[in-house]
């Protein structure tokens, strides 16, 4: 079980970066612990606490799609180098403005913004990035250790930043954090990372930002994932956003324990990355992963309600990370597995964005609940709907993730009569079939899919005609924005695509294949 789990590290690129990334997270955690519990000092509120933490998140929100589109056009690798200098730098802020007594609530709100920046600027980069640094069998084994990384520091940054703002102050979590970013910045910096080869023309910031939202709104698996996502992060968000009251009012303890706290979540959810495997093949797949997962977060978020001392809540706080390490595990391998390498970075920055959307919006609503009914019933509120959600989430089973997304190159390239700007556009795709009227409803049935697929890869629009004059010729008609939208369209299609397209093709009656024509909208003037 172990050794399944631990065998993307014996991949040298892999377990240098994912080393480094691990101390790194470990000087993020110290620096959250210490902002947490600044402002419960600044501004002991529950709204404001919350905000800390919706401050860290919210930048994901806003800027994951350029980020993933960025990740996706540019070296990600430099990418990667610029996000860790300017994380350094923020820190660097954090420290001086807190030494010198100037910090006040919404300058440190400011400041842990700019972080989740360059948090945000960092994490499509990142994770699309993993596939590049492993084999594909081992894909799905790096994600889970990448999400046990992230709960290594958890396990350790939180303690450490506990005792350090209780021995040194705040201002020594933020100089940590600050020292941290050196080591990756030096990791990034050693890896020689050799770019993947890609289809058709270079795509514009724009452009790829533009491709990356129409394929998350034609692509189901994908929007499947999202919605169980978005259900779980908006009431899973509770317990993160009022854990600091919790332990300093409902408890009545110090940042030691807050640090304990948050620790007990990171070791229970190293331990429950490593079960993983195990779990999976005792349960019997991701989606009853999923469920159990869900379930058990739910029980922590009302033992943490009723924990009588903090040592029960630390108990508690394992329990959480077991589960939440299982279901972000399950959710962020389901959402790799759906998605071709061409839009990778924008896909997952779009998971990124409802993540971090639902964590945003939870936590300003549970800071809200927890004004009104206290701590303690904000908690069961949010444990309750969990586990509601969780049974409903039954009804839209995950993905199975098993369809073949390299690209099948089964598509002739494109030619144009005429030499032609990429630019050129808009174009028009016209596919003409042969298809008897008494086979025209299987045919119809059978393309539905593909047009779904059009959409995805760069289509603006789809539709298939009947010859009024001619009942076997149908016409499948789509367009795309220009000529090297279409280019590009050619290298995105998958070998699960090309099953479709042969099942379209095989209602086709002519013995010659289906014939293509490629038009170009000309402009045209109206005079009055």
């Amino acid at each position: 079980m172990a050794d399944s789990a631990l065998a993307p590290l014996r991949h040298r690129v892999f377990a240098v970066l994912w080393t480094a990334t691990v101390l790194g997270n470990i000087g993020t955690w110290m620096r959250d612990v210490g902002s947490g519990w600044l402002m419960t000092s600044l501004a002991p509120s529950p709204v404001m606490v919350a905000l800390v933490q919706a401050a860290g998140t919210l930048p994901v929100f806003v800027l994951a799609l350029p980020a993933g589109a960025l990740a996706d056009v540019l070296d990600r690798r430099k990418l990667l180098i610029v996000a860790q200098c300017s994380l350094g730098v923020v820190s660097v802020l954090l420290a001086l403005c807190t030494a010198t007594g100037i910090m006040t609530p919404w300058l440190l709100l400011v400041l842990v913004l700019a972080g989740g920046a360059g948090a945000a600027l960092a994490a499509p980069a990142w994770q699309s990035s993993v596939p590049e640094m492993v084999p594909r069998a081992d894909v799905r084994a790096a994600i889970a250790l990448n999400s046990m990384g992230v709960n290594v520091s958890r396990a350790i940054g939180p303690a450490l930043g506990g005792l350090l703002v209780a021995t040194l102050g705040v201002t020594a979590t933020y100089l940590a954090d600050a020292l941290s970013y050196v080591l990756v910045i030096a990791s990034l910096l050693w890896w020689k990372r050799v770019a993947p080869e890609t289809d058709g023309p270079r795509e514009t910031l724009h452009g790829a930002m533009r491709a990356g939202l129409r394929y998350a709104l034609h692509a189901r698996g994908l929007q499947r994932v999202l919605l169980r996502a978005v259900v779980f992060f908006a009431l899973g968000a509770a317990h993160w956003a009022l854990l600091p009251l919790l332990a300093r009012h409902t408890l009545g303890g110090g940042p030691g324990l807050y640090g304990f706290m948050l620790a007990g979540i990171g070791a229970g959810a190293v331990g429950g990355a490593l079960a993983l495997p195990w779990l999976r093949e005792r349960l019997g797949g991701a989606e009853r992963v999923m469920l159990a997962g869900a379930f058990a977060n739910a029980a922590a978020q009302a033992g943490l309600a009723v924990a009588p001392n903090g040592g029960i809540a630390v108990v508690f706080c394992v329990l959480a990370g077991i589960a939440w390490i299982a279901v972000l595990t399950t959710l962020n391998a389901a959402t790799q597995a759906v998605l071709p390498n061409w839009v990778r970075g924008r896909g997952l920055a779009v998971y990124l964005t409802v993540f971090s959307g639902a964590m945003v919006l939870g936590s300003l609503s549970w800071g809200q609940v927890a004004t009104w009914i206290g701590i303690v019933g904000a908690l069961l509120v949010a444990a309750a709907g969990g586990a509601a959600a969780a049974l409903v989430g039954l009804a839209l089973p995950l993905p199975a993730g098993e369809e073949p997304l390299d690209p099948s190159r089964h598509w002739p390239d494109p030619h144009a009569a005429h030499a032609t700007d990429h630019a050129h556009g808009p174009v028009a795709v016209q596919v003409e079939y042969r298809v008897a009227p008494e086979r025209q409803a299987a045919f119809r049935q059978a393309i539905a899919p593909l047009g779904a697929i059009r959409r995805r890869d760069g289509a603006t629009a789809w539709a298939v005609f009947t010859d009024a004059d001619d009942p076997a010729r149908v016409v499948e008609w789509f367009t795309l924005s220009d000529w090297a939208e279409h280019m590009r369209q050619h290298g995105r299609v998958t070998v699960a695509d090309r099953a479709v397209q042969e099942s379209v093709n095989a209602l086709h009656e002519s013995a010659d294949p289906p014939r293509v024509t490629h038009l170009f909208g000309l402009a045209v003037r109206h005079r009055s």
